[in-house]
C-alpha cells in the first residue's frame, strides 16, 4: 500500500471527529471520501496532509511513518476548502508559488504556470489579484497551484463545489489528466463528484465500508471506521477506484 491509515483517531473538545479509521490506497489510485458535512472528511485530509496531528494511529506514506512529519516535508499537495491563496499575489504568482522550491527559474515557472492556467480556463486572468476574481475562479487557482508541483499524493477538499456544469466537466478532465500515476484523495459531499470520477460505493454495514471498481472484485477494499454515536446518521462513505476508471471506462 502507498498510503495507509491505521486506527486513526481525532477528537475536538472531547467529541470524536474521526474514530478508528483504517484504510489503504495503492500507488496511483484514487480514493473518494464521500459524506455529509461534519462527518470527518476535512479532518481526515488535514491529518494526511500534516496540518492536524492525530490523537492516535499512524499515517504511513510509501512505507514511511509520516505521522509527526511537518506538511512542508511531505510529498503531498493540498487544495483546501478555503483555498488558502495569497491575497497579495497575482493569479499566476499563486499558481507558480511552489515551483520556487523546485529550482524553476522565472521563465520556466511562468511557462508552466500559464499551461496550468490554460487547463483550468484562467489564462486570461493570470495578472489579476485574488480579490479581483470570483470564488469559483479562486477554487480553480487553488487546484492549479496544487497540481503544478506534480505531487506524489494530492488531497482535494470539495474541489468542484463552486463550479457550474461546463467548468465542472473541464476541471474533472483536468484532474483526470494531470494526476496520472499519482495517488489522489478527494473529499466531497456530492455523490455526483464521486460518480464523475468513476467512484462506486458498494455497501456499508457494521462499521465496514466495502467499496471498489465495478467488475474488478480483487480491487475491492474493506475500510474500517467506527462512527461516533452522535453522528450515527452521518456515515463517511469511502470508495476506492482504480485510476483507469477515472478515464471513461464503462461502469456497470
Amino acid at each position: 500500500m502507498y498510503l495507509e491509515l491505521e486506527k486513526l483517531n481525532k477528537s475536538f473538545d472531547g467529541k470524536s471527529a474521526v474514530c478508528d479509521l483504517s484504510l489503504g490506497v495503492e500507488r496511483g489510485e484514487l480514493l473518494c471520501i464521500l459524506g455529509s458535512s461534519g462527518c470527518g472528511k476535512t479532518t481526515t485530509l488535514n491529518m494526511i496532509g500534516g496540518f492536524l496531528a492525530p490523537d492516535s494511529g499512524p499515517i504511513l506514506l510509501d512505507g514511511q511513518d509520516v505521522t509527526n512529519m511537518p506538511p512542508e516535508r511531505r510529498p503531498v499537495s493540498t487544495v483546501f476548502q478555503s483555498y488558502g491563496l495569497f491575497p497579495h499575489m497575482t493569479v499566476l504568482e499563486n499558481v507558480t508559488y511552489g515551483l520556487k522550491f523546485r529550482r524553476y527559474n522565472r521563465a520556466q515557472a511562468r511557462e508552466k504556470g500559464m499551461k496550468y492556467l490554460e487547463l483550468v480556463g484562467l489564462a486570461d486572468r493570470a495578472n489579476a489579484h485574488i480579490h479581483e476574481i470570483s470564488g469559483g475562479q479562486q477554487q480553480r487557482v487553488a487546484l492549479a497551484r496544487s497540481l503544478i508541483v506534480e505531487p506524489k499524493l494530492c488531497l482535494l477538499d470539495e474541489p468542484l463545489s463552486n463550479l457550474d456544469a461546463a467548468l465542472r466537466a473541464r476541471v474533472i478532465a483536468c484532474i483526470a489528466a494531470e494526476t496520472q500515476g499519482r495517488t489522489l484523495v478527494l473529499a466531497t459531499h456530492d455523490p455526483a463528484d464521486a460518480d464523475a470520477l468513476g467512484c462506486t460505493v458498494y455497501a456499508y454495514a457494521g462499521g465496514t465500508f466495502r467499496c471498489g471498481v465495478p467488475g474488478s472484485a480483487k480491487r475491492t477494499k474493506r475500510i474500517h471506521a467506527k462512527q461516533p454515536a452522535r453522528r450515527s446518521g452521518l456515515f463517511l462513505h469511502i470508495c476506492s477506484v482504480a485510476r483507469r476508471a477515472a478515464h471513461g471506462r464503462t461502469r456497470t
